[in-house]
């Protein structure tokens, strides 16, 4: 059995800026033929850090190019999803070039491939770098559908047994954990199921293996929840602001800086 080194990092973040640029180049158009014709560079990067993970490099290499083309078309998906989701966001391009919510989607599902592959550690790499640079930190594990949308995406983490569904939205800080830590439930379901047509908004916490949130419902900030809700629900936080003239004002205000 192959002993398993660890990949250098540097080269690791290499290879994948050079597979995004293979999928989207920035001068040309996002032509299919892209992929298939300019292999050489990537295609050796992939094989040099596979080498001391899997005994079969070559195989798993060729696999995860041929693979390539339908990842692009779904991250096509996903960066029309974002822009016709984002008022903000003007042209598709903009999206694919600066959009921190897109990088940490196409990281995921080129990692989430090399899952598919049973390709030990590299995953995980590439996610984390996706996490450093973005901070949005999601396990290569994670089932996630087409289309799906990270806006300003600061703080989101979805754990290794999520269930994402397709037209979802998410919003910076949304937490999709477990309900507690415990190494005994690593085999198990431990990180929601999130149905079609769903959006999470910013700060809102779903936790555990059981928790179903159903097709069609929105789910508003700051909420916590660790329990099924129904198709077509809308779940909110309700907090209390009070304004007054400061003039009079004795009550003590808390101060945190």
């Amino acid at each position: 059995m192959l002993d398993i080194t660890l990949p250098d990092k540097k080269a690791v973040e290499k290879t994948i800026k050079s597979v995004f640029r293979l999928l989207f180049p920035i001068t040309n158009s996002y032509s299919d033929t892209e992929i298939k014709n300019n292999l050489n560079d990537p295609h050796n990067q992939m094989l040099n850090i596979l080498s001391g993970l899997t005994e079969k490099k070559e195989k798993v290499t060729q696999q995860f190019f041929k693979n390539l083309e339908n990842i692009k078309k779904t991250l096509l998906k996903d960066a029309n999803f974002i822009l016709e989701s984002d008022p903000a966001a003007t042209q598709l391009i903009e999206v694919i070039a600066i959009y921190p919510g897109f990088f940490a989607i196409f990281c995921y599902r080129i990692a989430n491939s090399l899952s598919q592959l049973s390709v030990p550690l590299l995953p995980r790499i590439i996610t984390e770098y996706a996490h450093k640079v973005t901070g949005i930190d999601i396990h290569p594990l994670a089932t996630i559908g087409c289309p799906f949308s990270i806006d300003h995406g600061t703080g989101i983490v979805i754990g290794e047994t999520a269930h994402i569904g397709n037209n979802v939205k998410l919003y910076q800080g949304v937490t999709l954990g477990a309900l507690s830590v415990d190494k005994s439930k690593a085999s198990k379901k431990r990180h929601p199921t999130i149905e079609d047509n769903v959006i999470l908004y910013a700060g809102c916490t779903i936790l555990g293996g059981e928790t179903v949130v159903g097709r069609n419902s929105i789910i508003g900030g700051n909420v916590w929840l660790t329990e099924s809700i129904a198709p077509f629900s809308v779940v909110y936080h309700k907090s209390e602001i009070i304004v007054r003239n400061q003039n009079g004002f004795q009550e003590p205000i808390n101060f945190i800086i």
